[in-house]
């Protein structure tokens, strides 16, 4: 069983990501990796079990067969799932030149520890396990221990190299798409954006495969959430480019057609760099990516701290706590500054941050007492004043956490019947330009109402996930208002353009989607709040991250109906292909493809739509090169 798991978890170390080592050099048993992916960590968990158990083993005077037998099979275990493994380093090593030297020598080591460790546990078969003739595990202990520690640390290293690979690929990948989206963005005729955009939806796949593997793959909750915001952007991107790009073909005069295509590669180019920064670990302009800190995290940092005095009351500075509770007390401001805050919620806040800075004066006060002198009366004064002042943080807490809710759960009431959107469509339409200004500025009002509600909703989230998952909406609605109006505009300039009314629609779809991702992301937050929830829940659930394509009944009806969807767009794409002055048959043709093609990519990449593996997409678009 260990062999096999051994092997399996290797496979999905070598194709998903493994370790992720700080240093390029080898490395000794002691290198203090930190394992980064699950599947090195199923890879490595089962060998370090089986050799502590080989290590851990009793010296009892009476061995009997059974006990020898089982330190024979384990050590005969451990030495397959060796072998094997290793079969799978020494394939990599093949297949990667650049890594062919580090990764043979480390799967030598590993094959050679393996087998040290059959010999010394080979007792099964010996009358006397202490006859000097053959050294075993009984009659020399730290040679297995040593053979162990050889073993772990070059198993560790295949996998670190392995993982490099895996890494490699991601950015390869990345490089394909950026090239492509360059070549997209400078097309200037429909004939060779189809064929350039087939192509770029083949590597939209790859790419999105391969990050999907690598998102389910990472042990960090906070980086998976980052992983799954950037990649929601490029899914929702690739229908925008689609559809943004087409407008720019057909009205390539038009000023807000441009804007509205420009808006779109800049997203996606942001989008792709993110994903290169988690998976390779590297932040460029480090400094400035940090999300500053929500109310929730200063609060529990604080309460850890005043609650630590308890232990120890010489572990920190008094400057430390006030300075703690000053940062604390000025995020508060975004919310008392805020204009969307109420008048009630507004006065408590400012009440409980008054009250917080006495109950902290008072505990310093005790507590600088207590360290000269620690009588009982002083140490039963510290309890009260530590217990007040977290009293008081817990109240504060809860006014900002009903505050942001309160107001969120009012905007989405408010703002689900999609009115602004629905007049800018009605208003484009006939081309009346002073009404799409009107109802612009109204978009423009909402997004900024929006954004504040993200901002503020953030401070009380509760987890790092969640926090995530609030500064992905804020950045959404920052991007989409401005997008939506662009694209208003280019209809009321075109108002019988079907190709500018279908990106119009794009458009409002992708912020219709964020709403209704709100009002889950709300329901998360305050289900974290009331403790309904564990920590690591799965938090991206609104992110739609890749699912496995296993279709029940419901996935089945949403397929028929997307399927509705896709015959709309192609017929959309035909009598819009009609109006091209070049009436070859075989660009009609081409553009129905492309089409129907990137449609289906897009539902590939959401685990959803009629391809199931990145074969039979491949397959679409040969069929599509004729």
């Amino acid at each position: 069983g260990a062999a096999a798991r051994g092997r399996g978890g290797v496979r999905g170390a070598a194709g998903h990501g493994g370790v992720s080592s700080s240093s390029s050099s080898g490395l000794g048993a002691d290198a203090g990796l930190e394992i980064r992916t699950r599947s090195v960590e199923q890879t490595l968990v089962p060998l370090v079990s089986q050799i502590t158990t080989l290590i851990n083993h009793k010296d009892k005077p009476k061995r009997s067969d059974k006990t020898l037998q089982a330190i024979q099979r384990v050590g005969q275990a451990v030495n397959l799932a060796v072998g094997r493994f290793v079969t799978v380093g020494e394939a990599i090593a093949n297949e990667n030149h650049e890594l062919k030297e580090e990764m043979s020598v480390a799967c030598i080591e590993a094959r050679r520890a393996g087998e040290t460790i059959a010999q010394l546990t080979d007792v099964a078969s010996l009358d006397h396990p202490e006859s000097d003739s053959h050294i075993t595990i009984f009659t020399d202990k730290t040679g297995v221990v040593k053979a162990a520690r050889l073993l772990l640390s070059s198993v560790t290293k295949v996998l670190v190299l392995a993982d490099r690979i895996v890494i490699k690929q991601i950015i390869t990948s990345r490089n394909k798409v950026l090239a492509t989206m360059d070549q997209l963005e400078k097309v200037s005729s429909f004939q060779e954006f189809v064929q350039i955009f087939s192509q770029f939806g083949n590597e939209m796949v790859e790419f999105a495969h391969l990050t999907g593997d690598r998102q389910n793959d990472l042990k960090d909750e906070k980086k998976k959430a980052r992983m799954a915001a950037s990649r929601a952007v490029l899914e929702k991107c690739t229908m925008m480019l689609l559809t943004a790009s087409k407008t720019c073909l057909r009205h390539p005069d038009c000023e807000s057609a441009r804007i509205n295509k420009d808006g779109v590669f800049h997203r996606m180019r942001l989008a792709l760099e993110q994903v290169i920064e988690i998976v390779t670990d590297s932040r460029p302009n480090g400094e400035n990516e940090m999300a500053p800190i929500s109310i929730y995290s200063g609060i529990k940092e604080f309460k850890n701290k005043v609650e630590g005095l308890r232990e120890n009351l010489y572990f920190l500075s008094k400057e430390n706590l006030s300075t703690m509770l000053e940062v604390i007390l000025e995020h508060t401001e975004d919310f008392t500054d805020s204009a969307y805050t109420s008048h009630e919620h507004r006065e408590h806040i400012l009440e409980l941050s008054k009250q917080a800075k006495m109950e902290l004066e008072q505990l310093v006060s005790v507590w600088m007492q207590a360290q000269n002198q620690k009588t009982k009366d002083l140490m039963e004064d510290l309890e009260v004043a530590i217990l007040k002042t977290c009293q008081c943080m817990n109240d504060l807490k809860r006014e900002v956490h009903s505050a942001a809710t309160s107001l969120a759960a009012d905007l989405l009431k408010y703002h689900t019947d999609h009115m602004v959107l629905k007049a800018l469509k009605i208003t484009g339409v006939e081309g009346n330009l002073e009404a799409v200004a009107e109802y612009t500025c109204k978009l423009s009002e909402q997004k900024e109402q929006l954004v504040e509600m993200c901002r503020l909703l953030r401070h009380v989230s509760g987890t790092e996930p969640l926090e995530i998952t609030c500064i992905h909406a804020e950045d959404t609605f920052q991007v989409t208002g401005p997008q939506i109006i662009s694209a208003a505009e280019t209809l009321a300039l075109h108002p019988s353009s079907k190709i500018a009314k279908e990106n119009l629609e794009v458009f409002c779809e992708a912020w219709e989607s964020q709403l209704s991702d709100m009002s889950l992301l709300l329901r998360e937050i305050n289900d974290v709040f009331e403790g309904r929830r564990g920590k690591n829940a799965k938090h991206n659930a609104n992110l739609k991250a890749l699912k496995p394509v296993k279709l029940d009944t419901e996935e089945q009806a949403k397929i028929a109906k997307l399927g509705l969807e896709l015959h709309l767009l192609t017929s959309d794409v035909d009598s819009e292909t009609e109006k091209w002055e070049d009436q070859e048959n075989e660009i009609v043709q081409h553009g129905q493809g492309m089409s129907s093609m990137a449609y289906s990519m897009y539902l590939f990449t959401r685990g959803e739509g009629l391809l199931k593996t990145t074969q039979d997409l491949f397959h679409q678009a040969e069929v599509m090169h004729f």
